[in-house]
């Protein structure tokens, strides 16, 4: 069988603190991705909004115009940043999300967009499960007052590594998503999420060792830095979890970078010790990467 993982790599989750001037937030989010990549990262992801704060009330207000592609620096200031941080970095980026307005449709979406070492934009994720809670007596957000959900699995191809999968953090929650992207070869899940102080504390850690365990491949969660100041209060604690579901590296609620080193031999060595993958009775049920699925490769 192929190797999913061609050769090893550097992965760097930037836990960012982002206010309400979206310059700053970006030449922070610059000044983090180079020092990953002088330190080795070969990948660099960046958290959930981190060109703004996280809320409902500031979707539209902190919204740029993706579409079509590439837009310009006026439409989109961001998208053009994460391209030259990317190219000055010489390394893949995960750009976390930013909100989005899509003109023809009239809708905002809150969307990822993935850049490769030349600057150029490999792939685009809008977050297709929306955020819409109520927990009595500790938090209610419902991200579909304003978002629109996105419609696709997102799976990138990074030529010299192998295939990874991009959703944001509500996503996290449909094993679903992650199966597919699995099952077509990714060999890591990254989700950029602001997962708050209640679902934090409940089911972050949980989330992450669960898609990792299903699915025998790598999992990162790149979290804001927690502001108790903001409306908004982030969990922090971004994590990389190995094959095996257990934690390789983790970080506390404060701006930090965080670092592991993946390689294929993890991956091999849990399929072997327990081999899910030829296990499946796809003679009992179906296999859902078999059905119709929208995807992007």
């Amino acid at each position: 069988m192929a190797k999913l993982l061609k050769k090893p790599l550097k992965l760097a989750l930037v836990q960012l603190a982002s206010g309400a001037d979206k310059t700053a937030n970006l030449a922070n989010a610059r000044s983090k991705v180079l020092e990953a990549a002088s330190k080795g990262a070969n990948v660099v992801v960046l958290p959930e909004c981190f060109n703004s704060p996280y809320g409902v009330k500031y979707f539209a207000k902190y919204s740029e115009t993706l579409l079509p592609s590439p837009p310009s620096k006026e439409q989109s200031p961001s998208f053009h940043a994460l391209s030259d941080m990317a190219k000055e970095a010489k390394a893949y980026l995960v750009g976390g999300s930013i909100p989005e307005y899509w003109a023809e449709a009239k809708k905002y979406y809150n969307t990822n967009l993935t850049f490769g070492p030349d600057g150029k934009l490999l792939a685009m994720h809008r977050k297709v499960h929306l955020f819409d809670i109520d927990i009595p007596g500790k938090i209610t957000f419902r991200e579909s007052e304003v978002l629109s959900p996105g419609n696709k699995v997102t799976i990138v191809d990074l030529p010299e590594y192998g295939k990874i999968a991009v959703a944001i953090c509500y996503d996290v929650r449909f094993p679903e998503l992650a199966m597919i992207a699995a099952r077509k070869g990714a060999f890591l899940l990254l989700y950029p999420g602001a997962f708050n102080l209640t679902t934090g504390k409940l089911h972050w850690e949980l989330q992450a060792r669960a898609r990792a365990m299903d699915n025998q491949v790598y999992v990162g969660l790149c979290s804001p830095a927690r502001d108790m100041k903001a409306d908004y209060n982030a969990w922090g604690h971004s994590m990389i979890v190995d094959p095996n579901a257990e934690i390789l590296a983790q970080l506390e609620e404060k701006e930090d970078i965080l670092y592991a080193d993946l390689d294929t031999e993890k991956i091999e060595e849990t399929r072997k010790s327990i081999p899910i993958y030829s296990q499946r009775r796809f003679d009992v049920y179906p296999d859902i990467s078999d059905g119709k699925v929208r995807y992007e490769e």
